[in-house]
C-alpha cells in the first residue's frame, strides 16, 4: 500500500523560498493525481495544488503564481516549490495520494503523509 513521507519544511523569512519533497511507496503513485494540502492552528485544512495525471495543475488562488508542483515519477516523488513566501503560508503541510480529478479539480484519497510544518517569520 502507499505510504508517503513529506520533508523540506523549515523556518523561512517572509519573501524566502522552499522545496518541498513527498516520497512514495506503492505502485499507484506513478498513475494516480496527487495533491499537497495544508493546515495551519484553528484552521481547515486546504487543498494547496494538485498534479493530475495529464501533467495538468491545480493551485489554490492565495498561491498562483508564488507555488508550483512537480513530479517525477521515476523516483517516485512529488515536489511543491514554494516562492515569495508571506506569513500566512505557514501551516503543517500534507502530501495526499491516490485522488481523484473531477471537472479539473482534484479530491483527496485516502493516503496522507504525516506532515512538514513550514514557518514564514521574520
Amino acid at each position: 500500500q502507499v505510504q508517503l513521507v513529506e520533508s523540506g519544511g523549515g523556518l523561512v523569512q517572509p519573501g524566502g523560498s522552499l522545496r518541498l519533497s513527498c516520497a512514495a511507496s506503492g505502485s499507484i503513485f506513478s498513475i494516480n493525481p496527487m495533491g499537497w494540502y495544508r493546515q495551519a492552528p484553528g484552521k481547515q485544512r486546504e487543498l494547496v495544488a494538485a498534479i493530475l495525471r495529464g501533467g495538468s495543475t491545480n493551485y489554490a488562488d492565495s498561491v498562483k503564481g508564488r507555488f508550483t508542483v512537480s513530479r517525477d515519477n521515476a523516483k517516485n516523488m512529488v515536489y511543491l516549490q514554494m516562492n515569495s513566501l508571506k506569513p500566512e503560508d505557514t501551516a503543517v503541510y500534507y502530501c495526499n495520494a491516490n485522488g481523484y480529478s473531477s471537472g479539473g479539480r482534484y479530491y483527496p484519497g485516502g493516503y496522507w503523509g504525516p506532515g512538514t510544518q513550514v514557518t514564514v517569520s521574520s
